[in-house]
């Protein structure tokens, strides 16, 4: 992950600033394509957050998973509310970093909401991330890790 958010910074749901070398680091990553205004995304937030509350508060040790929110909103304001009202306590980048264009580009997002889930080096793990929440709930993120060749002990 540190290669495909390198000299970058991400934020927190607080504003506050995050180096993704460090947050990211042996983790499966969620890169979370969505906006407060699309009402598909409204309602796929709270899937994925209860999703990302089990996987991380409810097994010992926390599962090594992280999601990254890449905002399509309209405005940091926007953006920002929106994470605050519905988001897990998760990741972000910028609203006024133009490397989400490249996100965009690069994992082929053409409609929101989008879940890609990759590993470490950005590869692609699946790109139906939000499919496999849904119809398969916590038992994917086994299969996820088992692609992300991350090495951990995670039952």
């Amino acid at each position: 992950m540190v290669d495909v958010f390198s000299g970058r910074l991400l934020v927190d749901k607080d504003g506050r600033s995050v180096d993704p070398e460090e947050a990211l680091q042996n983790k499966v990553v969620g890169l979370y394509f969505s906006a407060g205004w699309c009402s598909p995304c409204r309602d796929f937030t709270p899937a994925l957050c209860d999703f990302y509350t089990e996987l991380l508060e409810e097994t010992q040790p926390p599962a090594p998973f992280e999601v990254v929110f890449i905002s399509s909103d309209r405005s940091a304001e926007e953006m920002a509310g929106h994470m605050r009202a519905m988001h897990g306590d998760w990741l972000a980048l910028p609203f006024h970093d133009p490397y989400k264009h490249d996100l965009k580009k690069k994992y082929n997002i053409t409609a929101i909401p989008k879940l890609v889930i990759v590993k470490q080096t950005g590869e692609v793990i699946t790109d139906k991330g939000r499919k496999q929440i849904r119809d398969k709930g916590l038992s994917c993120f086994r299969n996820w890790l088992e692609s992300a060749d991350i090495f951990q002990n995670f039952s």
